[in-house]
């Protein structure tokens, strides 16, 4: 189309001969001639302007077009004579302008890539209104069919609701825009769960998947989470290597825990005593923390995993806890003596271990697609099912009951098995990506999962 990138086609509203494309110091009128069999090219003249185009946008009359470039300025070109008109507005929006529509009354509206939305003058393009969006760059504007508001999505997965004539804006929906790490319930109650991605822990409303609180904290991932056992707090790793902890209803930052592991901390949980959580880092240590208003005390610190710890689970009198590592070992612990009871080794990364409810078992799975059921007294394999034929088994959780246990992993595929047999009962095909946790409900009335990607 030129001999630079192209970034945009579009095609003439009342001339299927017509497309024009546009991008990096070029904009191309294309003229389809059907009886000879050619399309021709030619360029628009903008004189000494050099600009890169980002959008192109066509009045309702095919007479002009209006360019957004990368530089934040807009360009005006007559179709016809193939000739530039104007430039504006004179105040450029940073980061570039992104999309471009009309206004019932014929004004332009464009949307920058730093969240600007304003309308403009469609004959001098000067702005006659503006706001700015949260959740990064407008990415597209679509107009109701009430001709009286619009929706505009932003890069960062947020939907906002515009009127025209204010531009007053609110958000409709979100969600986010990076790999999501973790996904947990609070204890016994299933009406509402917590994530936590880069960045970010959102808190959501598990019946309408509304957004109930944000806490961000920038240029950090927030690799794991849980809720403490009286749902207090929001307790969080995070990869700096500090456990942080937020007020569930406020957000409000609780206490920090620094230095709880070098490389960050990958794996939490919370004993049944409000004072304890166990802590894993990248490094592969293990740690026993007890905590209290007033202090923040390390009771024990393990160091025999040789890599990542990526999964910790209490057992419900508080007396041992068991902890999944990259390092092919599952290896459960004294909480009181703080040493190892016992340790179970394959040649896998285990992704994930569990008890099952009445605590007689644990359950494993990792990268070699198996997913193991162990005796958790003398750590003997009991079973080993497939549970995958393609991609690596990330996590598991099981049921209240221990009826049923839930698997996802590389395949994007979240599996319901039956524990004593075995058996797959239901598959859930929707993720665009590997599955990373899929958390049933304390109430087995939904089964929430994440993936890596999240899309809006």
């Amino acid at each position: 189309a030129a001999n630079d990138v192209c970034h945009t086609v579009k095609w003439a509203r009342h001339n299927e001969f017509i497309i024009i494309t546009a991008g990096k110091g070029s904009l191309r009128v294309w003229d389809f001639d059907l009886a000879n069999r050619k399309v021709r090219p030619s360029d628009c003249n903008l004189g000494k302007l050099q600009r890169t185009i980002n959008y192109v946008f066509v009045d309702d009359t095919d007479e002009f077009c209006y360019a957004g470039t990368a530089s934040g300025d807009i360009l005006k070109v007559n179709l016809r004579s193939r000739l530039f008109r104007h430039l504006g507005p004179k105040t450029r929006m940073s980061q570039g302008v992104v999309c471009i529509d009309m206004t019932p009354a014929g004004d332009l509206i464009a949307g920058g890539g730093d969240g600007t939305i304003a309308v403009l003058h469609a004959e001098q393009l000067k702005v006659l209104n503006s706001t700015k969006l949260e959740g990064g760059g407008v990415t597209c504007i679509a107009p109701h069919s009430s001709g009286q508001l619009f929706f505009a999505a932003t890069a960062q997965c947020s939907t906002y609701v515009v009127k025209y004539d204010t531009l007053a804006a609110e958000l409709r929906s979100t969600c986010h825009s990076t790999r999501i790490h973790d996904v947990v319930y609070p204890a016994g109650y299933s009406e509402l769960f917590a994530t936590s991605s880069k960045q970010d822990i959102r808190v959501w409303n598990a019946r309408t998947c509304a957004e109930l609180l944000r806490v961000q904290i920038p240029n950090l991932d927030c690799d794991c989470i849980c809720f403490s056992r009286d749902g207090r707090a929001i307790l969080s790793g995070w990869s700096d290597g500090k456990i942080r902890a937020f007020g569930p209803q406020s957000g409000k930052l609780l206490y920090v825990i620094n230095d709880a592991h070098v490389g960050g901390v990958t794996a939490i949980a919370c004993a049944n005593d409000p004072e304890r959580i166990v802590s894993g880092g990248f490094d592969g240590s293990v740690r026993v923390w007890r905590v209290t208003a007033e202090s923040r005390v390390m009771l024990g610190s393990m160091k025999e995993h040789k890599a990542t710890v990526n999964c910790i689970r209490v057992r419900g009198n508080d007396v041992e806890f068991v902890t999944a590592s990259s390092d092919g070992s599952c290896i459960i612990w004294d909480m009181r003596r703080f040493v190892r009871n016992n340790s179970l080794f394959a040649s896998t990364f285990f992704k994930a271990v569990l008890y099952h409810p009445d605590e007689s078992q644990l359950l494993t799975t990792g990268t070699d697609r198996k997913i193991t059921n162990w005796d958790a007294y003398d750590g003997s394999a009991i079973r080993i099912v497939d549970g995958s034929t393609s991609a690596e088994v990330n996590t598991l959780d099981i049921a209240g009951s221990g009826e049923f246990f839930v698997s996802g992993g590389g395949d994007k595929v979240v599996k319901l098995w039956h524990y004593d047999e075995g058996q797959t009962q239901a598959i859930g095909i929707g993720h665009s990506g590997a599955v990373s946790t899929p958390t049933p409900s304390p109430t087995p009335s939904r089964t929430p999962s994440r993936t890596p990607l999240s899309l809006c």
